[in-house]
């Protein structure tokens, strides 16, 4: 009768391990999607580059990088440590490295405590997406001149 016990307990366990895998990746984007993983935050020296939207990257705003979410989408991240949460805006593109899912500004990170560890596992939940489209700062700067 144990052995069925510990086989039915296997079997739950594997469920919710899929089920919660479900849950943190997958293609759909929209509101409501929730993705876990390792959040890691901009250096110092990061602060007045340009990111991939062309806009000055400051370090005291809400702002972080994803890989594939439109800009200006905002989202929700939540320190799974400290159940802190901050709501940024997606400027930039990246982390590229392997494992991270989201890379903040050292504002959002000071706010959620993530400052204290560098790197460290992260719920990110899409709030709004963004309809910004990347343009070239040249491209930036015809629009303007036609205006």
């Amino acid at each position: 009768m144990s052995m069925n016990l510990c086989k039915i307990s296997a079997l739950l366990a594997l469920l919710l391990l899929i089920t919660g895998c479900a849950g943190s990746g997958g293609t759909e984007l929209k509101p409501g999607r929730r993705y876990f993983g390792l959040a890691s935050h901009y250096g110092p020296e990061w602060d007045g580059r340009r990111t991939a939207t062309g806009e000055t990257f400051h370090n005291n705003e809400l702002t972080a990088a994803h890989k594939s979410l439109p800009f200006g989408t905002k989202v929700r991240v939540t320190l799974l440590s400290t159940q802190k949460s901050v709501v940024v805006r997606i400027n930039d593109r990246g982390p590229f490295v392997k494992g991270r899912i989201i890379d903040l500004s050292d504002e959002a990170a000071r706010r959620i405590g993530l400052d204290r560890y560098g790197v460290a596992e992260v719920l990110v939940e899409v709030l709004e997406m963004g309809h910004d489209r990347y343009i070239s700062p040249a491209k930036r700067q015809a629009m303007k001149k036609k205006k």
